[in-house]
């Protein structure tokens, strides 16, 4: 065998070498996917499976992963054996607590996100144009101290937060739920990395040409970062959707509540009853909306944090 056929098997021996150990990486990060999908989806899958119970089928032991089959006969009715699927549902979309419905929950829910966005949005856009072009003094330390509120909990300044609302009498009402999160330090610093990559000579070109300043934001500026804008919007309405802490503590009266008070105040047990899968029930409706967004605007948001990451 001569030095040329050697160097051929070596090489090809190499070669299903590499192969093999490419397709035992590929298999392992496949299966570990596979693992994380399965514990990212299967509180999920609990979630509804739970609200397609009886109570007498929650408190069961041992426990029953798999609910009776919508596709059955007695789908939209109580069965002879118990089993209930569509009536929870039903419950949870006719029930009436001192006034207040899951339909009036989600329309205060949507009300007080859309106008929270807009604020949000409008003062987002407005201080990361100012620390990012505009030249005035202390703009470096006025936005280090903004920063610096980010490492304080959101949770620690409920109190503090409360005593105004209350010393104000904005309590139960709509100026409590919006007014407060109007403003956001980390979307106002996500998009200020955003604008920091536009040129700035398009902002002196824009100048001897006449434009204003804020005629270069909404002509140069706004355009360019349009995904960063619209991820920020999804997220803030997002974010007014899952608001728990700050609409309990500020919402007293019934017909002001936000879903996911409104959820707990409605189907919570005062008897020491089983609601779980009442409870599991509106918490699939109210989970639709916001999967359904997801899947809609998924590119937007992608895009928009892949832009803040880049640099000009």
């Amino acid at each position: 065998m001569n030095k040329n056929t050697e160097l051929y098997f070596a090489n090809e021996a190499q070669a299903k070498r590499y192969q093999r150990i490419r397709v035992i990486k590929l298999v392992a990060i496949y299966f570990l996917l596979v693992v994380g999908a399965i514990f990212t989806l299967l509180p999920f899958y609990w979630m509804v499976a739970t609200s397609l119970k009886t109570s007498l089928e929650v408190i069961k032991t041992p426990i029953d992963f798999f609910p009776v089959n919508p596709f059955s006969t007695g789908f939209l009715e109580h069965l002879d054996n118990g089993k209930m699927v569509a009536g929870n549902y039903i419950k949870v979309l006719t029930e009436n607590h001192d006034g207040l419905t899951l339909l009036r929950s989600i329309g205060n829910t949507i009300l007080v996100g859309t106008l929270t966005t807009i604020g949000t949005v409008t003062t987002t856009v407005l201080a990361a144009f100012a620390f990012s072009r505009l030249d005035f003094p202390g703009r470096d330390t006025i936005f280090g101290v903004l920063l610096a509120t980010m490492m304080v909990p959101g949770e620690m300044m409920i109190i503090t937060n409360f005593e105004t609302i209350s010393n104000l009498g904005w309590l139960s009402t709509y100026q409590a739920l919006i007014i407060p999160f109007m403003a956001s330090v980390f979307y106002t610093f996500f998009l200020r990395q955003n604008f920091m990559q536009i040129p700035n000579e398009l902002y002196y070109a824009a100048k001897v040409d006449g434009k204003t300043d804020f005629g270069y934001l909404f002509k140069v500026m706004i355009p360019i970062a349009r995904p960063s804008i619209i991820s920020i919007t999804i997220l803030s309405m997002i974010g007014s959707w899952n608001a728990y802490i700050w609409p309990r503590t500020v919402s007293q009266d019934p017909s002001m509540k936000l879903i996911t008070d409104g959820i707990m105040s409605m189907f919570s047990s005062d008897t020491g009853g089983e609601t779980s899968h009442i409870i599991m029930a509106a918490a699939t409706l109210v989970a639709l909306p916001l999967l359904i967004a997801f899947v809609c605007f998924k590119k937007y948001i992608m895009r928009g944090v892949g832009r803040a990451g880049l640099k000009g």
